[in-house]
């Protein structure tokens, strides 16, 4: 369910809300005001505001035929809602005046349409209930009751009727309704969104196991091949789809399908790359200072690929056959999306005259073009012994077929 037709949904319930409110208050209106009119004898202002506020809503809800502005209707219902209420509870006992819980019903009616105008309602109407008060009270002035003393009694009676056929007749049945809406609603997103993981975990399960099986095939090749390069070109090629498998298979292991816990990941990583390039019983240590943090797949991949080439790299040509050497790989935050990666070892080195662009290496190129594709920057540190990178980067926005290239 998109949004466009979420705001067409509500639209329709706030239209279909307004009309019949409107509607059903302008008739009720023009009831009341043959009542007290005719048979309650009250030929007053108290009267007519009856019968003008009946008028105004019935044209209202006429005129919004062809206007089609649903926020003007709207508008104009609320305020002469407000004015009417407010001066028939003035002139019909102040304070004491039954049709103060009218008042009450407009907040009501502000917080079914939208909270905002439920707010401005309750503060306004809290006011004029504090200075009809105060009129009575404490002002000189004092504006009389316009309903005859034999009849007030009557006219109480149809004002709570009046009210409670607002509340449960329009205010109330509409309000359940909505709130019933909004539970399905919750529940239906609620299973799909549960539908939505089920899937997304099966298909990272299913990719893991799908590179896997890419590591065990160019395994099963490479053991048919006596050519030591190309031996190790196929290693490195498995090593390359494990750092990716790893991703997937910790994504379809967490609650959070949209992220993954780093500093786990880089260490299985690179305890994974020693043993299988040195073997178990090695003399390489790991140093990893990463701070817990949690990053999207389209960040983790590339970033995973680029340290697979570094420690390859190392383990390779910086830390040579069974010597002792250690390994350090530490991410620093700078802000919400920039990170700093800093990643080497300090084995033997290379010239510095050697670049990505005059290097035959592979693993040197590709740790090139992924910081680009990481939206950042890769330099050496010369401060350091062996060969030692600084790569600044930024978590990257998804992206539909990333490339290494």
């Amino acid at each position: 369910m998109n949004n466009k037709y979420i705001d067409q949904e509500r639209h329709k319930d706030k239209e279909k809300l307004l009309l019949k409110a409107t509607n059903y208050a302008s008739i009720l209106s023009l009831a009341f005001f043959l009542i007290c009119f005719t048979l309650l004898d009250i030929h007053s202002t108290l009267s007519f505001i009856f019968l003008a506020f009946s008028l105004i809503g019935l044209s209202n809800t006429y005129a919004y035929k062809f206007h089609n502005n649903l926020s003007l209707a709207y508008h104009i219902s609320s305020v002469s809602s407000l004015i009417a209420a407010t001066a028939i509870t003035v002139l019909s006992g102040g304070i004491y005046s039954p049709f103060l819980f009218i008042l009450t019903l407009l907040v009501l009616a502000g917080y079914a349409t939208e909270r905002s105008y439920g707010r401005i309602y309750l503060f306004a109407i809290s006011i004029l209930a504090l200075l009809i008060f105060l009129q009575g009270r404490f002002l000189e002035f004092n504006i009389p009751n316009e309903i005859p003393e034999n009849t007030r009694d009557i006219f109480a009676l149809l004002s709570v009727l009046f009210a409670v056929y607002l509340l449960g007749g329009i205010f109330g049945k509409d309000l359940m309704h909505v709130h019933h809406q909004l539970y399905e609603s919750k529940r239906e997103m609620l299973a799909k969104s549960e539908e939505k993981d089920t899937l997304l975990k099966e298909v990272h399960h299913r990719v893991k196991n799908n590179l896997q099986t890419v590591s065990s095939l160019l395994s099963l090749q490479s053991r048919g091949i006596e050519d030591p390069r190309t031996k190790s070109i196929l290693k490195s090629s498995q090593n390359r789809v494990i750092s990716m498998a790893m991703v997937h298979e910790m994504l379809y292991m967490r609650e959070d399908l949209s992220k993954i816990q780093y500093k786990t990941y880089v260490r299985e990583l690179s305890e994974y790359l020693v043993k299988s390039v040195k073997g178990a019983n090695n003399k390489v240590s790991l140093n990893i200072d990463i701070p817990d943090i949690e990053l999207s797949i389209d960040t983790a991949i590339p970033l995973g690929l680029l340290i697979n080439e570094a420690i390859t790299n190392s383990l390779k040509y910086g830390i040579k056959d069974d010597h002792e050497g250690e390994i350090y790989i530490s991410i620093e935050k700078e802000d919400e999306h920039s990170y700093v990666l800093h990643i080497g070892d300090n084995g033997a080195g290379y010239s510095d005259s050697l670049t990505s662009k005059n290097s035959g290496s592979l693993g040197l190129k590709l740790i090139h073009n992924l910081a680009r594709q990481l939206k950042g920057t890769i330099t050496r540190d010369p401060s350091k012994k062996g060969t030692n990178y600084i790569v600044k980067f930024r978590e990257i926005e998804p992206q539909p077929f990333p490339s290494v290239a």
